[in-house]
């Protein structure tokens, strides 16, 4: 234990007090860490309350110490991962010598796998100094030979969008997030003599001073005008006082929320979920004035995201929800007609744009996780996100719906509150007939894949949360997901389980606003156990980091490994006060009041006051004493009333108090060790004869086809037989019974299944000078351009179809921004559904791929196909919705 940074009265005084607690009785206590009334231990490190206005941590971030010198890396041209094939990374054994240590020169696409012994013992070295060299003279000559470099995968790179090379790699700096490579100079490999051979030095374990952590907390801000907290709990006291000191510090000088510490500005998802949790009554102004900045022509703002956001994400309707948890806590009439034109015009374009008609779910990526790779498989783009169909995305989308209901009948628009409240129900109804596992227990991630989709088991905290908050979930299934879905030591995880070769950030990560909401449902279901872990999950980092951190490794419990990591995190802190708000005091908001449903785990016992606590024209204090989640008596200034209910029409000063039933609700909870599952299998098929090299850790593999599975086995082939169009894909599962991710769909389709239409056939080609087109060139669309396309196409037999374009978009990444194309596809004048073209890469229009595929019933003959830009088909861009359109393939999947 290195005590370095603390002064020495600070060590003292932490000695001590770590001897005392020793025998004291914990409040909860695992293998990890253990919180007690007034401190928290967590191994060597302990955090201590030495009053409600001051907290002292001896933490430091162990990500030094015990680093392993195998340094795994590939290469990247251009910011993506294409050099070579999931799962295969060059390898060499960083031994320094003289802080330094230097790879031989690698050729690209050919894997270097270094045979050196590491000494048992052996760690990397502090502060060493790495160089990586690379031949890249096979791509080079490429270029000067043919113009592009064709990567493993078959894809072409042309000279002319060739940018930059840069190392990808799995220790600090090095990161595996080939998307952001690009904002990483120190990643880029450079060239300066011009011989092919690329170099790049890092350091490797750097030591320095932590800027980011103080080892003390104390009250300086004037918080008297918050709700006042006190119990018989020093800790709770001083991180309760601790988040309302930094929710002041997040409000910007223009009555915005600022996101972080690290974060400025406001960004829909994260300003949402805090105004649910906890901001709408804190903070009503400055609430409502943070949800405006996320409206732009009378709709809610999508936040920037893959492939271009809008319609790839679609979690922006979580505004819906915050918006209506601000009207509850206010009572503005006004607030409400305006709210209810943003979500109505944004709901309706989702309609068209988003929605599947045959599940009844949204399509979207994963709600708030939306960095690609942290939480899908690597071969899926953009196009594939879209496709997906998310277990918290859906929630959000359900409850949006449901609000919009209840404001329509508010506002006494009652065929608009019944037509929304259908369009919920559909919604409701698809997650529970397609993402519920009953084997399980709790809802799969997502349903993915491309013409046939499967689904993710792995579980998703914040979407099993909501569902059982929002009564996605029946009370059956409320309690059997609380119980069932696994937690690790440190809390519930974003998923689990989680991703192999991704660092952590939102894979192998937990984040105390899910922490929170997690805490939320589980006093929903009743399940104590449940609540107190979450409590101390979200206890231990806000004490021993002395901030409210935005996440944390699961496997460590640390703050530093993530990826992106910020202090003073507004989502972090609305959840921590929402504990003594929503679960201890269990304050629920209503439109005619407030219902009070209080849940205190026998542990946290005692009395406690909650005053000062505003509420529209009321200000009221509050009293409780007991523990459990039923009440024995509520009293409204001092007469007891049959109802635990706090009336809206409240004027001036009130008191209130409860006195719970000290009853046990029980419940259990599933903590595992974290598990990272195997890599997707990489199937090949040649003649009837489908094989994948085999995985050390797999103990059997699922064979798909068509999305249904076909066979599972131990041998590492199997031979198929196909009739029609067929999609195969592979799944390793592990000696646990946790699957990979499948493999990307391996189609086999005869050749009169599949008709390609060139665009520029049906309309005048455009003149741009890109490349990689097919045929005698290409067309551009734009908001003036194009506008709408006929393309005629005949089928000589009846069938299900799916439609889809080849593209280039290159006005952006494929991880950020907001210019993703969108069209609306017409067949024979009636509307069948929408085209999305995400970004594909920075002025990469030679950069070609596929759309999200449309599936459309044909009857034998000739049809017309029409690509229009429709109103719903504005991007959250407004002003750029561009993409070049080289073919239309026509597939007959059934």
């Amino acid at each position: 234990m290195n005590y370095i940074k603390l002064s020495g009265v600070l060590i003292l005084m932490i000695l001590f007090f770590s001897d005392s607690m020793a025998q004291q009785k914990p409040l909860w206590q695992n293998k990890s860490f253990a919180v007690y009334a007034d401190s928290i231990i967590q191994g060597n490190f302990v955090a201590r309350a030495l009053s409600a206005d001051e907290i002292v941590s001896n933490y430091q971030s162990p990500a030094n110490e015990f680093q392993s010198p195998v340094i795994n890396f590939k290469f990247s041209i251009n910011g993506k991962d294409n050099e070579m094939k999931s799962g295969t990374d060059h390898h060499f054994n960083c031994i320094a010598t003289n802080g330094t240590c230097e790879t031989p020169v690698i050729k690209f696409g050919e894997q270097h796998i270094d045979a050196t012994k590491i000494p048992a013992g052996t760690y990397l070295s502090a502060d060493t100094k790495f160089t990586i060299r690379l031949d890249m003279n096979k791509v080079l000559n490429a270029f000067k030979k043919d113009g592009f470099f064709t990567t493993f995968d078959g894809n072409k790179i042309y000279q002319q969008d060739f940018k930059a090379i840069y190392i990808a790699g799995s220790a600090a700096p090095l990161i595996w997030d080939f998307d952001n490579l690009v904002h990483h100079p120190d990643l880029e490999m450079k060239d300066p003599d011009g011989d092919g051979i690329y170099e790049a030095t890092v350091i490797l374990n750097e030591t320095k001073k932590e800027k980011d952590l103080a080892s003390s907390w104390k009250l300086t801000k004037n918080i008297s005008d918050a709700p006042q907290y006190h119990s018989e709990y020093l800790i709770s006291d001083a991180i309760y006082k601790m988040a309302l000191e930094e929710m002041e510090r997040a409000i910007e000088p223009d009555s915005t929320f600022r996101t972080g510490k690290e974060w400025a500005g406001v960004w829909t998802r994260d300003i949402s979920y805090s105004i649910i949790l906890s901001m709408a009554y804190l903070q009503p102004k400055v609430a409502q004035y943070s949800l405006m900045r996320k409206v732009k022509n009378g709709k809610i703002i999508q936040d920037t995201g893959t492939g271009g956001a809008y319609p790839v994400s679609t979690d922006r309707m979580i505004w819906a929800v915050a918006a209506w948890e601000l009207y509850k806590a206010t009572g503005d009439m006004d607030w409400l007609r305006e709210a209810y034109g943003i979500i109505k015009n944004s709901v309706d374009d989702d309609i068209l744009n988003a929605y599947d008609n045959i599940t009844g779910m949204a399509r979207g990526e994963s709600s708030f996780l939306d960095w690609r790779e942290q939480t899908y498989p690597k071969w899926m783009q953009p196009a594939d996100i879209f496709e997906s169909e998310n277990l918290g995305t859906n929630a959000a989308h359900y409850e949006a719906n449901i609000v919009l209901s209840q404001m329509a009948s508010l506002l006494n628009s009652e065929g608009d509150a019944k037509k929304y409240k259908a369009v919920a129900e559909k919604i409701k109804n698809g997650i529970n007939n397609h993402l519920w596992m009953n084997d399980k227990g709790y809802y799969g991630q997502y349903l993915y894949g491309r013409n046939f989709k499967i689904l993710s088991p792995k579980s998703e905290a914040l979407g099993e949360a909501l569902c059982v908050l929002f009564g996605i979930a029946d009370e059956e299934r409320g309690k059997n997901i609380i119980s069932k879905t696994p937690v690790t030591s440190f809390g519930i995880s974003c998923i689990f389980p989680q991703i192999p070769n991704i660092p952590p950030y939102h894979n192998n990560a937990v984040w105390p606003f899910v922490q929170s909401y997690w805490a939320l449902a589980s006093a929903r279901a009743g399940n104590e156990k449940s609540v107190l872990q979450s409590i101390s999950a979200i206890y231990r980092p806000a004490a021993l980091f002395v901030t409210n951190k935005e996440n944390f490794v699961a496997d460590n419990g640390d703050y530093k490994g993530t990826q992106i990591n910020s202090s003073n995190m507004l989502w972090s802190l609305s959840g921590s006060l929402s504990l003594i708000h929503k679960i201890i005091f269990g304050i629920h908001f209503d439109p005619g009041g407030l219902n009070f449903a209080p849940f205190v785990p026998f542990e946290l016992k005692g009395k406690r006051t909650l005053t000062n606590f505003n509420y529209r024209n009321a200000k009221l204090n509050i009293e409780m004493e007991g523990y459990g989640n039923k009440i024995k008596s509520f009293s409204l200034d001092g007469k007891v009333v049959p109802r635990a209910f706090a009336p809206a029409t409240l004027k001036g000063n009130h008191s209130i108090k409860i006195i719970l039933e000290n009853n046990k609700p029980g419940g259990e909870i599933n903590e595992l060790a974290n598990h990272t599952s195997l890599v997707a299998p990489s199937p090949v098929l040649a003649g009837n004869k489908l094989s994948w090299p085999a995985l050390d850790e797999a103990t059997r593999y699922k064979v798909l086809k068509n999305g249904k599975e076909i066979s599972t086995t131990h041998e590492t082939s199997i031979s198929v037989e196909d009739q029609g169009y067929s999609e195969y894909q592979v799944i390793a599962i592990d000696e646990k019974g946790y699957e990979s991710f499948a493999s990307e769909p391996l189609v086999v389709a005869p050749a009169n299944n599949v008709s390609s239409y060139e665009t520029e056939d049906f309309t005048e080609p455009d003149n741009l000078p890109y490349k990689g087109f097919s045929g005698k060139g290409f067309v551009e669309i734009t908001k003036q351009k194009n506008t709408k396309l006929n393309i005629p196409v005949t089928v000589t037999e009846d069938g299900m179809y799916a439609l889809d374009f080849r593209y280039a978009n290159g006005n952006g990444p494929t991880n950020t921004e907001n210019k993703c194309a969108i069209r609306t596809l017409k067949v024979d004048k009636s509307r069948a559904g929408t085209f999305v073209f995400p970004q594909r890469g920075v002025d990469e229009w030679s950069n070609w791929g596929f759309s999200n595929p449309v599936h459309i019933l044909l009857k034998k003959g000739n049809h017309t196909i029409t690509l229009s830009y429709e109103h719903s088909n504005e991007n959250m861009n407004v002003d750029i919705n561009q993409a070049m359109l080289d073919y239309l393939r026509v597939t007959r999947i059934r």
